[in-house]
């Protein structure tokens, strides 16, 4: 398995999430061809990330790029810094600027197919 992670990047996770469910499961070429047409400012950090994976299975553990696909895209909450918008009467709300950890996982396909043989035939 391949990884590859952003971390601290300055979208909240609930906008980056939206994206990262469009390519999750699908294999590497098609993945990168929808972020690429999805018009959404994610998709631009996303495909970076994709890409780095790639280029990680690829020059690191010397796999086909062709039999990858997108096994797990994790978005998880980073560090939310906290601001303050002045409001009526010198009182103050507080502004949250959210950020993301994401962690995409690339797996060679035969790894899944694998996986699903052992659970059918153990039933």
């Amino acid at each position: 398995m391949i990884t590859a992670s952003l971390k601290n990047y300055r979208q909240s996770p609930r906008k980056v999430r939206l994206v990262a469910s469009l390519v999750k499961g699908k294999g590497v070429a098609e993945a990168i061809s929808t972020l690429e047409y999805t018009a959404k400012r994610a998709s631009k950090e996303l495909l970076d990330l994709l890409k780095s994976a790639v280029a990680n299975a690829k020059n690191n553990h010397s796999l086909d790029v062709n039999t990858l696909f997108i096994k797990d895209f994790r978005v998880d909450v980073g560090v939310t810094l906290k601001r303050m918008m002045p409001r009526a009467r010198g009182s103050g709300s507080r502004i949250n600027k959210r950020t993301s950890h994401i962690t995409i996982v690339l797996a060679p396909k035969e790894v899944a197919e694998k996986n699903v043989d052992k659970k059918s035939k153990n039933k």
